[in-house]
C-alpha cells in the first residue's frame, strides 16, 4: 500500500503528501453521505508563491477519489501539470468553472484557509434558503455564533466577477452559507476543515430536524451562546481537531481502492 511519505511519479513528497491529504477528504464527505454526484469540490493550495491549488477532476465520484486524480491548476483556471500527461489524457484534466470561480476567490484572498471545501447537502441547501440562517438551537450551531458569513445566490457561479463579493462577504470568517446553494468552509489544514464542514452540516441537519417538530424552540441566553461559541474556538487551538481528523480517517482506510494512489 503507498503512504503520503513515498511520492507517486512525477510529484514531490510536499506535494504528494497534500493530495494525499485532500483525497481522504474527498472520501471522508462520501462516506458522511454529503456529496452531490460529481458536483461540488474540495480543494487545497499548493506551497510556493504561484498559487496553484488542487481541485477534484471533473466526472470522478468522491468515494473513488485518489491522490493521482487531483488537477493542479492556475489563479485563472488553467492546468498546471506536465503538458505531455495533459496532451496524452486532456479529459483527465477536465475541472469544472464553477468550482474553479468560488475556490479561486478563497484561496487568493485568504492563503490561511489552506483547504476550502464546498457542499450542497439537502440540510445545508435547506437553512440556505431559510431567511433567518442558522439559527443558535444547538451545541453544534453554536460553535459558528458570530462566525458564520452568508452570500447571496447570483445563480451558477460562472461570473469571475462573482469573486471579489465572495471574498468580502467572506471577510475572515472560516465558513459561509451559500443562500439557496449551500456550504463552505475553510481551515488551515485538512484536520480543520473538515471538522468545519463536519459541525456546520450537523448544525443544520439539526435545525431542519427541530423546525420539523413543529414544536416551540429554546434559544440559549446571549451570554451563554457567546460563551459556548469561545469554548469552541479554544478548543480548535488545543487540537481537538486534529484527534478527530486521524479517527475519522480510520473510517476510510478499509477502502479497497486507496486513496493514497
Amino acid at each position: 500500500m503507498s503512504d503520503t511519505t513515498t511520492p507517486h511519479a512525477g510529484y514531490g513528497s510536499e506535494e504528494w503528501a497534500l493530495r494525499c491529504e485532500l483525497a481522504a477528504l474527498y472520501r471522508l464527505v462520501a462516506h458522511l453521505r454529503m456529496t452531490d454526484l460529481i458536483d461540488t469540490h474540495i480543494t487545497a493550495r499548493v506551497a510556493g508563491p504561484e498559487h496553484h491549488f488542487l481541485i477534484n477532476r471533473y466526472g470522478v465520484l468522491f468515494h473513488e477519489m485518489r491522490a493521482s486524480d487531483l488537477v493542479k491548476i492556475d489563479r485563472d483556471g488553467r492546468v498546471v501539470e506536465a503538458a505531455d500527461r495533459v496532451a496524452a489524457e486532456p479529459q483527465r484534466y477536465r475541472v469544472n468553472a464553477a468550482g474553479f470561480t468560488i475556490h479561486s476567490a478563497i484561496h487568493m484572498a485568504r492563503p490561511d484557509l489552506r483547504f476550502v471545501i464546498h457542499t450542497h447537502t439537502p440540510a445545508g441547501s435547506a437553512v440556505s434558503a431559510q431567511k433567518q440562517g442558522l439559527l443558535p438551537i444547538s451545541q453544534h450551531a453554536l460553535k459558528f455564533y458570530g462566525a458564520l458569513a452568508y452570500h447571496d445566490y447570483e445563480g451558477i457561479a460562472l461570473d469571475l466577477g462573482e469573486r471579489e463579493r465572495l471574498v468580502a462577504d467572506l471577510g475572515s470568517h472560516n465558513a459561509m452559507i451559500l443562500r439557496n446553494h449551500g456550504l463552505l468552509a475553510g481551515g488551515k489544514s485538512a484536520a480543520m476543515a473538515f471538522q468545519e464542514i463536519y459541525f456546520l452540516e450537523r448544525a443544520c441537519q439539526i435545525q431542519i430536524n427541530a423546525l420539523a417538530g413543529n414544536a416551540e424552540l429554546t434559544l440559549p441566553p446571549e451570554s451563554v451562546r457567546k460563551l459556548t461559541a469561545s469554548q469552541f474556538a479554544r478548543d480548535d487551538e488545543e487540537g481537538i481537531a486534529q484527534l478527530a481528523w486521524e479517527a475519522a480517517l480510520r473510517l476510510i482506510d478499509t477502502s479497497v481502492a486507496d486513496y493514497r494512489s
